[in-house]
């Protein structure tokens, strides 16, 4: 069995997520000890005990300590993963419901099922917009569409948004079989295309995303960007409201947002969307601080070498870099003064 420390470096979710997909991918047996010890309220969340049970159930695996607020968790798969059509609510893990976010649930099943035999279809429920997570637009336009250039071959669909601390909301993933994950070399972002973005609200006023698109536009034009963004109202349970920017480089991708809250204009919503991209874009780099951790994973798994250049390299980056190198399937070498991440695959020696 390995044994994982959940507290080691940054001491989040992400150790928990990536030990999940390696031990259904693999079929070892995992032991994690002080799971999100680093977190203001440690131990399993809802979305995080969704994840849990999601990964156990595509590969069969036996529990212990899978409960809200469970520190130590024990994941011994059963079978190889099974493709199958699997539905996945975090309202469930929670009396009360949950606006737990989905996208965390997706990218721990992802790349099993993705390696699986046969083709799945996934549902899943709960918050597809919230905080402190990568949002279903960051999924659709970033992160799958990053992962499509190494092989895997997956689409979301988005039912309904769910915004905290309501929920509800609905995703639908076609994930394909039969793939061959290859590596990932990005050096070098090449010149900015386009930046598009989407500013939703459900249940409020359609003035509420146009006020959000038009700043949002401006500011982006200001700054010298090529900006376009469309203003949609959408369909949710609850009042939410966000503007979600994609910039598109010659060679990657980024995502940032921002969103609404009681007593904050819809333009100081547009402003801190378009902070975090100006200032992604300053920095040269072609890898995002949140998609840098996100490809380990991936690259890993890959049949060759990969190599990416980050904005910033943060500590869920080397916390998620020393969890996958414990499962003994590649090399990750991170140059915090070039911000260069290189993984070699074992199997690509």
């Amino acid at each position: 069995m390995i044994d994982i420390d959940g507290s080691y470096g940054e001491g989040g979710g992400q150790v928990l997520r990536s030990s999940l997909s390696l031990a259904a991918i693999t079929g070892e047996p995992i032991r994690i000890v002080g799971i999100r010890a680093g977190r203001k309220k440690p131990g399993l969340a809802a979305q995080h005990l969704t994840a849990v049970r999601a990964a156990a159930r595509i590969c069969n695996a036996q529990l212990r300590g899978d409960a809200l607020g469970s520190m130590l968790l024990e994941f011994i798969p059963g079978t190889a993963v099974q493709a199958g059509i699997y539905t996945f609510d975090v309202r469930e893990a929670q009396q009360g419901g949950s606006a737990g976010a989905i996208a965390l649930v997706l990218q721990t099943i992802l790349l099993p099922l993705a390696l699986a035999t046969g083709d799945s279809q996934v549902t899943l429920r709960g918050g597809t917009h919230v905080s402190f997570s990568p949002t279903m637009t960051y999924i659709e336009q970033v992160y799958l569409s990053m992962l499509r250039r190494m092989g895997v071959e997956a689409e979301v669909k988005l039912g309904a948004w769910g915004w905290y601390p309501q929920g509800g909301g609905e995703v639908k993933m076609q994930v394909s079989s039969g793939i061959k994950l290859g590596g990932i070399n990005l050096l070098k972002r090449g010149d900015l295309q386009q930046v598009r973005g989407l500013a939703v609200a459900t249940e409020l006023p359609a003035h509420i995303p146009q006020r959000m698109a038009n700043r949002a536009e401006n500011l982006l034009r200001e700054a010298g960007l090529k900006a376009s963004v469309q203003a949609l109202r959408e369909k949710g349970v609850a009042p939410g409201a966000g503007i979600f920017l994609t910039a598109e480089y010659q060679n990657s991708l980024t995502g940032f947002g921002g969103f609404g809250r009681l007593r904050m204009t819809s333009e100081k919503v547009a402003e801190i969307a378009c902070e975090q991209l100006l200032k992604f874009h300053q920095t040269g780099a072609p890898v995002d601080e949140h998609l840098a951790d996100q490809l380990l994973l991936p690259a890993a798994l890959a049949s060759q070498q990969s190599q990416y250049r980050v904005a910033e390299v943060s500590t869920h980056l080397t916390t998620n870099a020393a969890v996958i190198e414990q499962f003994g399937l590649a090399r990750i070498r991170v140059d915090e003064s070039e911000k260069t991440v290189t993984v070699i695959p074992v199997i690509g020696d």
